[in-house]
């Protein structure tokens, strides 16, 4: 069973900095201890993955990397056809890539993320 949105809101309070770095083999990109507990509690490790990827291909376009995940107002979705949005910024307001997601069963409305040194984290372990 899922976390509910307020208690995954709450426990990724609890990070700061990383104890440990986990790793995606295959990308040879790394993640943090706050990365590793959203991914069990919304079952979103595709998330990590396909934000790896799409961060990993802008590195030579901006070494700082935002990744914005927005789930879309009812009425946007229905008239843009998609439920929600990934934009990659360098940080600074200038989009990088956005990705349109038809569904998405990702729990939370909005998350940030950063993408820096091949490693994924919350803005809070930054």
């Amino acid at each position: 069973m899922k976390a509910q949105v307020n208690e995954i809101k709450e426990g990724l309070q609890h990070f700061h900095g990383t104890e440990m770095f986990y790793s995606i083999p295959l990308l040879r990109t790394r993640f943090t201890d706050g990365l590793k507990y959203l991914a069990n509690v919304a079952d979103c490790f595709w998330l990590i993955t396909d934000t790896s990827v799409v961060a990993k291909s802008l590195m030579d376009r901006s070494e700082f990397i935002t990744i914005d995940f927005k789930r879309l107002s009812q009425e946007i979705q229905e008239s843009k056809g998609y439920e929600a949005e990934i934009i990659y910024t360098d940080g600074n307001d200038t989009i990088l890539e956005k990705q349109e997601y038809r569904a998405t069963d990702f729990p939370l409305d909005e998350l940030r993320l950063f993408f820096v040194n091949d490693t994924l984290m919350l803005p809070s372990e930054y």
